[in-house]
């Protein structure tokens, strides 16, 4: 991701690791948190990967997360991985903050919230987004707005509340030998999503994954053109990430 470009032009618990996320909204509706208990999660990856872009320059980065799940559904939690955007970036940290309700309705399990991403005080770029989420059967669907942003708006630029998306399609299954097999399709776009990001214009990103005892091999891939795709990003090339995660019950 070319944030620092930005005056020039921005599946179970798993999905809490390098693989899908920093979603961790995306979590709620299949975390293993039991409900009204606190837990934690810990990952390692070769490659952080949020929306199909590296958001360490294709290098390894280690994620920690806490979650509360009540019996009423709602659910919160901070979530932090290392980043970075290259040489003399300003960014070195993300620090998420979810907060959220789940519910099942009419045979399909809903999610909505708020998902603020916070990040360097110098980067003068944390964001926040609403987000909606269904589920049914293998099925799953969420879609997220622009809410607010500390970010200035160049020339043309709109910034405002729903002026920038992400919608995410996702759909897994279990083989009988127990491996988690998710497959993702992505589609980012808006003014903030092109300064946030590096692209020009909207992309699609896409992945496949396969999951078992914590581990995580994911292919992932978009259709990225601009800055995202320049020099230690190459988010125009396959990706290969492996991961492990682990739970922590507290």
């Amino acid at each position: 991701m070319l944030r620092k470009n930005f005056d020039t032009s921005l599946i179970s618990r798993t999905c809490k690791t390098s693989i899908i996320l920093p979603a961790a909204v995306l979590c709620a509706m299949t975390s293993t948190a039991n409900a009204g208990e606190w837990s934690g999660n810990v990952s390692v990856t070769n490659n952080y990967i949020w929306r199909g872009l590296t958001q360490t320059e294709n290098e390894s980065a280690v994620q920690v997360g806490i979650d509360y799940a009540a019996a009423s559904g709602n659910h919160i939690g901070p979530w932090a991985p290392n980043v970075n955007y290259g040489a003399g970036d300003v960014y070195s940290y993300e620090h998420d903050v979810y907060a959220g309700y789940a519910f099942d309705a009419g045979g399909v399990s809903w999610d909505i919230g708020y998902l603020y991403y916070n990040y360097d005080s110098e980067a003068e770029f944390d964001f926040g987004e609403v987000y909606i989420g269904m589920g049914i059967g293998n099925f799953s669907a969420t879609y997220s707005l622009l809410a607010n942003t500390e970010a200035d708006e160049a020339e043309g630029q709109d910034f405002g509340f729903g002026e920038a998306d992400y919608l995410s399609l996702d759909y897994g299954f279990e083989l009988d030998n127990g491996v988690a097999v998710g497959l993702h399709l992505g589609r980012h776009d808006g003014d903030f999503a092109e300064a946030f990001n590096g692209n020009d214009g909207s992309y699609l990103d896409y992945n496949i994954t396969l999951a078992k005892d914590g581990f995580t091999f994911m292919i992932s891939d978009t259709d990225v053109e601009g800055g995202a795709a320049e020099g230690g990003y190459d988010n125009d090339s396959v990706k290969f990430v492996v991961s492990y995660a682990v739970d922590i019950a507290l």
